[in-house]
């Protein structure tokens, strides 16, 4: 495989990602149970939390920000998965 195609298909697949994401920025999950009502976008944001009708921008605000800590975690190993990945093949190819 040459330089130019593998360039090719880099930029496919962030075509891919790219039509992926707003896909899921036009999802929305809506669950309701025992009084609580929860909305999630497929960003993994939460759009409303109620509790027996009662909305509080700051539960959401709180929730938001501790899925978005949980996302870099696991964003974060993730990426050092990778790094080992690619040191293995790298050792493989030798």
């Amino acid at each position: 495989m040459n330089l130019f195609q593998q360039a090719g298909d880099v930029m496919k697949l962030r075509k891919q990602a790219a039509q992926i994401q707003k896909e899921l920025a036009n999802q929305v999950t809506t669950i309701e149970e025992n009084g609580i009502k929860v909305v999630v976008t497929g960003e993994q944001k939460i759009k409303e939390f109620a509790v027996e009708g009662i909305v509080s921008q700051d539960a959401i605000n709180v929730l938001n920000k501790a899925l978005k800590q949980s996302q870099e975690t696991a964003a974060k190993k993730m990426q050092g998965m990778t790094g080992e990945l690619s040191e293995l093949l790298g050792s493989l190819k030798k």
